[in-house]
């Protein structure tokens, strides 16, 4: 019976796609490690606060802070900071590792997840190696153990995969935004995905990259009776039970 299901196997972690869109992220610290962090936060659109001296900024950060990416305050943290209730989060990347472990005590008590960098037991969270391509995201974790052999499989994915890939997923979001005017009931849910899996796994990846917005009314057309056309077929505009001329049989 048991061999029937999952083996369970602990010490992993929980991977998420974390949505912190307009959510107040408090980073501490201004040096490189903080820089890629701020990259990370600033994609995923959240709103970034800079705590750190000016003298110990990186380049980058220093970039970020000239161009209002992000709130900067010109001094060390206090334990204040944390007073804010939009925090969500809290990053930490300073030299001071028993200035960083007092920060991760703070966080707890106010129960706001932190990461304090290069020190694991001390995070609630890991950032992982991660591949951007347009909507897709494909993140690579070793759970703190080894963040440069994370990048090394990170790139070796990252290569084996279609160049046009992250096209043909932002393809695919706009139909299934168009799929949801035409079926907007929660009973067609189900429907709704059946269908959009049939599409993706009949149509190639040059089929959804070229699909333009006629292909996609004309394929929305197949939706109710719940089948797909060959991209061809949309391209020669078939309509679901019309039949089109082809000059095959001639004329009398």
């Amino acid at each position: 019976m048991a061999e029937q299901f999952p083996e369970i196997k602990g010490g992993g972690s929980l991977i998420l796609a974390w949505q912190v869109r307009n959510k107040r992220i408090l980073m501490v610290g201004g040096g490189e490690v903080a820089a890629g962090r701020i990259v990370n936060l600033l994609n995923a659109d959240a709103k970034v606060t800079v705590v750190s001296p000016r003298e110990g900024l990186n380049p980058e950060v220093a970039y970020r802070i000239k161009h209002n990416q992000v709130t900067y305050i010109d001094r060390k943290f206090q334990p204040s900071d944390l007073d804010d209730p939009s925090i969500v989060m809290v990053l930490t990347a300073v030299d001071d590792p028993v200035a960083g472990s007092e920060i991760y005590k703070l966080c707890k008590e106010k129960r706001i997840p932190a990461n304090i960098a290069d020190v694991p037991p001390e995070c609630d969270f890991y950032f992982g190696s991660v591949h951007r391509d347009g909507p897709l995201q494909i993140m690579v974790s070793t759970n703190g153990k080894g963040p440069k052999l994370a990048n090394i499989v990170r790139r070796q994915i990252a290569a084996n995969l279609p160049s046009n890939i992250g096209d043909a997923i932002s393809q695919v979001g706009v139909l299934r935004r168009k799929l949801r005017k035409v079926a907007p009931g929660i009973e067609e849910g189900p429907k709704r995905m059946q269908w959009m899996i049939k599409v993706c796994e009949a149509w190639s990846l040059e089929d959804l990259c070229e699909m333009d917005e006629s292909d996609m009314e004309r394929l929305l057309g197949f939706y109710a009776p719940n089948t797909v056309p060959s991209f061809e077929d949309v391209r020669l505009k078939e309509e679901p039970g019309i039949w089109t001329f082809d000059g095959s049989f001639g004329w009398w």
